[in-house]
């Protein structure tokens, strides 16, 4: 069977996209997901997409992990939204519904600008933080990040008796100035380092500001291996709303593959 697919990414988080909208169809399993996502055998990415129709959304998103795996993907959405602006689905705003619910989009052409869901809860740790942004996460604020080891550590808290089970990305986080950090960043599903993830660096942020005590409304800038992101958000209570994703979702190129 042949199929054609995009492939998006978004500040090195890549993924191959697929159209199931109209009369295009493929049955996704594990398998497919992960042939595809192969970096030798297959197209090469960190996790696969799938845009549906919806009756009361714009589109519909599913997120694969490059094992097959299902979760919510910060970049992932980005370049979900990019691809769906391509279909013609959206013009420059967009409201889809993802594995964690409802989201909104805007899309410049360049830059997309995500609303994550609410943020009820933090767990504090001393300097360690878990916080769920649609995909669990543990957040670890380290002086040097240059000497770390992300996948080295991310496995050992991965793998880890309390996490082995349903799996937890890990971050090191380093502030380079006020609200300003670098991340590095270790994926279940993927099980490697990724170059960017968006959800991470969404933890991160509410994290720093958690940690640094930031007004109620705030910015965090953050590098991370592909590139720069930008999140924004409004304390409330222990918690955080009108959270906001902001980066490039940038198309590198489209093909047929087949399975």
């Amino acid at each position: 069977m042949e199929i054609k697919f995009n492939k998006y990414q978004g500040t090195g988080n890549d993924f191959v996209m697929i159209d199931c909208t109209g009369e295009a169809s493929l049955e996704i399993t594990e398998e497919v997901v992960q042939g595809l996502c192969d970096r030798r055998f297959g197209i090469g990415a960190d996790g696969l997409i799938a845009i549906y129709e919806h009756n009361s959304y714009d589109f519909e998103m599913r997120y694969y992990n490059s094992d097959g795996s299902r979760s919510f993907c910060g970049n992932g959405a980005r370049c979900a939204v990019a691809f769906a602006n391509k279909l013609g689905l959206i013009d420059q705003q967009a409201r889809f519904l993802a594995i964690d619910g409802e989201h909104e989009a805007s899309f410049d052409g360049t830059d997309t600008t995500l609303k994550m869901g609410d943020v009820q809860q933090i767990e504090i740790r001393g300097e360690e933080y878990i916080i769920n942004t649609g995909s669990p996460h543990y957040i670890s604020f380290v002086d040097e990040l240059s000497t770390m080891d992300i996948v080295d550590f991310g496995k050992k808290i991965r793998y880890s008796d309390e996490f082995t089970n349903d799996g937890i990305n890990v971050n090191l986080a380093e502030t380079v100035e006020r609200s300003s950090l670098s991340v590095l960043t270790y994926e279940r599903g993927v099980e490697d380092e990724t170059f960017s993830c968006g959800t991470g660096v969404t933890a991160v942020a509410l994290a720093y500001a958690v940690k640094e005590e930031l007004e109620l409304d705030f910015e965090v800038k953050i590098k991370v291996k592909g590139g720069n992101l930008k999140v924004r958000g409004r304390r409330k209570d222990e918690g955080f709303e009108s959270i906001y994703l902001i980066g490039p979702a940038t198309f590198v190129y489209e093909g047929t593959i087949s399975i």
